[in-house]
């Protein structure tokens, strides 16, 4: 894992930020596989950085630029995020941009079967994480500043062509269904409805902060892939991430008993979705959970193809995701599937 020179970087923010004391200590997350994010210890205060990988980067990826506007932008609104504090485009202070918020103190939960909870718990934190992305959904995007965030229009075909062009950047033949499953979503490709609001892109549990022993959720973490698109693609993602199998890297529902568990069923989910937007019917989402399942396969051929390059965040647990990408095609090929 890559280390920072807190000298050097004190001095910077010092510059900055001049109330900010001098910097004590720093340590690297592990178990993210985009951009590097770091706990920094200022006196007994705390903060995040989180900066761009080093070494060779696709098109388009790592934009932590965006994540800072973001951050900012949802500030005022309903939507909990972390207090974003500065943005450094100089990449002489730590070789790369990078950015600085607040430290949130809470905790994650990731496993969404709750297993460290009490059952009568489990339900009330299931449906928290579905009411934040709701709130995320019902921002005026385009008052709160982003009104260039994203195209509105034709977000499913984007993303098609978006990820078919990252997988096919890096792939090295070992996953020929791919192909398959992006032909299937060419053919299947939903009549663009009009929909647009803000979307996070990686919307489950485990990128949640939620106070401890409690049901509010604190912040909504890692907005690397959030944009302007159609919200039925978060919804699906996180539904897409509940089939996968429990005893998975992931760690999805699969596999659990919902109910025996005091978990709600999908159904369930998805009916409090719709009446917290307010919308007048439940959706379809076969297609769009295909999407997410195809989706998340490209991201993590993209994470193979960094570990093979050598910058790759945590390459141990790259690894393990990595294997995954067979059960994703596998899903987004037979979306229907049970939850």
């Amino acid at each position: 894992m890559a280390t920072l020179d807190l000298d050097r970087l004190s001095d910077y923010l010092g510059t900055q930020l001049p109330d900010l004391p001098r910097l004590t200590g720093a340590q690297q997350f592990s178990g993210g596989q985009s951009n590097p994010t770091y706990l920094l210890k200022a006196g007994d205060r705390r903060f995040v950085l989180r900066r761009k990988p080093g070494g060779p980067i696709l098109p388009s990826a790592h934009a932590i630029d965006r994540e800072f506007r973001l951050l900012t932008a949802l500030a005022p609104t309903d939507v909990p995020v972390a207090p974003a504090l500065h943005y450094a485009t100089d990449e002489t202070v730590i070789g790369s941009e990078f950015y600085l918020m607040d430290f949130v103190d809470g905790v994650v939960h990731w496993n969404p079967a709750l297993p460290e909870m009490d059952p009568a718990h489990r339900r009330p934190v299931t449906f928290a994480m579905v009411d934040t992305l709701a709130a995320l959904h019902r921002v005026d995007w385009r008052a709160a500043g982003l009104a260039d965030f994203g195209k509105p229009n034709d977000y499913a075909a984007r993303q098609i062509a978006r990820w078919s062009r990252q997988f096919r950047a890096t792939e090295d033949g070992s996953y020929p269904d791919m192909e398959r499953l992006i032909a299937r979503l060419e053919a299947n490709l939903p009549e663009d409805d009009g929909r647009a609001t803000l979307v996070h892109g990686d919307f489950r549990i485990d990128n949640l902060m939620y106070r401890a022993d409690s049901d509010e959720v604190l912040a909504v973490l890692d907005w690397e892939l959030a944009t302007i698109g159609h919200p039925f693609a978060d919804l699906a993602y996180m539904l897409m991430h509940h089939r996968l199998p429990n005893d998975s890297v992931f760690h999805g529902l699969g596999g659990i008993d919902r109910t025996a568990e005091g978990l709600p069923a999908e159904a369930e989910i998805i009916a409090r979705y719709v009446a917290a937007t307010g919308m007048a019917e439940t959706p379809a989402l076969d297609f769009w959970i295909s999407l997410s399942a195809f989706r998340l396969a490209a991201i993590l051929e993209g994470v193979r193809a960094r570990i093979e390059e050598g910058n790759a965040s945590d390459p141990e647990r790259g690894r393990k995701l990595i294997r995954t990408i067979p059960d994703l095609i596998a899903l987004g090929l037979n979306p229907a599937a049970p939850a």
